[in-house]
């Protein structure tokens, strides 16, 4: 048995290493930067998952926890990425996240923040179909004050919250869940396109 980590950031990087390393492998095997078509099925995921956590993002409770929440969430740049890349903004998959406890909120968010710092490595390859962050990957933008500062301010707030054991559980689920999610959506935006060729 593996020790725990004490950080509740760190546990929550353990609990989610295997979901977060077969959802890489899967954005791995549709090649999204082959084509402007098939990045263009990756930001219909992209814009599907930001869209779903868009509540969470503007809830009172939690921007009384993280004062810059609204500002940091990023579905309003995932549409105007799918309008840059001629791609209609999708309707919504069934089976969103409704109603979370704070606990499987905070997993939510940790999930999506964390992406951002995959995001850096993800522009650099989208640059390659001439996409930028002002036209076509602005979701996957450096979010103003640089992305290692916001993820540091964001998980030195996540690591001092006092939860009960029962809070935490539920961030551990609820960012097992994003990830399961997030695999859920990307499997769907590919398959359509697969269902339309």
């Amino acid at each position: 048995m593996t020790d725990r980590p004490t950080l509740r950031s760190q546990r929550l990087n353990q609990v989610t290493h295997a979901p977060h390393t077969e959802l890489d492998a899967l954005v791995k095997s549709h090649k999204p930067f082959d084509s402007r078509e098939s990045f263009a099925r990756f930001v219909v995921a992209q814009y599907l998952f930001q869209s779903e956590l868009q509540a969470l993002y503007t809830a009172p409770q939690l921007i009384a926890i993280i004062p810059d929440l609204a500002a940091r969430c990023r579905a309003d740049q995932a549409r105007l990425d799918l309008a840059d890349l001629g791609t209609e903004v999708p309707t919504a998959h069934p089976g969103a996240l409704h109603s979370p406890s704070l606990g499987e909120a905070l997993g939510w968010i940790f999930v999506s923040e964390g992406s951002k710092l995959g995001a850096a490595f993800l522009i650099k390859r989208a640059v390659a179909l001439e996409l930028s962050d002002t036209f076509g990957a602005r979701h996957l933008g450096e979010p103003a004050g640089g992305r290692a500062e916001g993820w540091k301010q964001f998980t030195r707030i996540l690591d001092s919250l006092e939860l009960s054991a029962e809070e935490d559980a539920a961030a551990e689920r609820g960012a097992v869940a994003a990830f399961e999610r997030f695999t859920e959506l990307l499997k769907a935006a590919y398959a359509a396109d697969a269902a339309l060729a």
